[in-house]
């Protein structure tokens, strides 16, 4: 089960496969390639995103992050993965599943970022489907919650296409892009996924 090699110390960069993409955590040897990634998308991420400290792209700022994501593993409430071509091990952007509650909810939040130049290729669609199979599949969980902004259709169109069902609005859900916005809620459980084992 990919989940005991996960929590493993020994293993060292676990890998999800997908067909043209794969995910796994992130490394410091990654700092570079995401900093150029996330700093050319600026544009194309800011309206979608909390707001970026102004030491976002450091390696300083890298080396928090990657400190933050390892605690919330140890703690098992949160898996970061970035996501890599297969053909030439390009960075294509990040897969997050956040606020993993066990007990009677068995849950977590879905959370995704494509660098601009690798928008609207099928990749994303792909890792989602990678980071569904290991949620539902491997960690056990029963249900996947993802929200997106009204205006970004684009993230609407992927999670539908994932399989996620729209199921309401929240009113000033998240702080994205320096204020707090309404959102679209959207789930997905492990009974609407097929082929997990």
């Amino acid at each position: 089960m990919l989940f005991r090699q996960w929590r493993d110390s020994s293993a060292q960069h676990p890998r999800l496969e997908g067909r043209r993409v794969y995910l796994r955590p992130p490394a410091h040897r990654d700092w570079r390639a995401w900093a150029d990634l996330r700093g050319e998308s600026r544009d194309f991420l800011t309206p979608w995103e909390p707001t970026w400290a102004y030491d976002a792209l450091t390696r300083k700022a890298y080396r928090r992050r990657l400190r933050a994501y390892r605690a919330e593993l140890r703690q098992g409430t949160s898996y970061s993965f970035l996501v890599f071509r297969s053909e030439d091990d390009a960075l294509l952007g990040g897969v997050t599943l956040s606020n993993v509650r066990r007990g009677v909810a068995q849950c977590a939040s879905l959370g995704y970022w494509s660098g601009a130049r690798y928008s609207r290729q099928g990749y994303m669609t792909e890792s989602l489907a990678v980071a569904l199979k290991f949620a539902l599949g491997n960690l056990g969980l029963h249900r996947v919650e993802a929200a997106c902004l009204p205006a970004n259709t684009a993230s609407r169109a992927l999670l539908l296409k994932s399989g996620f069902r729209e199921e309401g609005h929240a009113r000033e859900y998240l702080r994205i892009d320096g204020r707090w916005q309404d959102h679209l809620l959207f789930g997905i459980l492990r009974a609407d996924v097929k082929n997990l084992d």
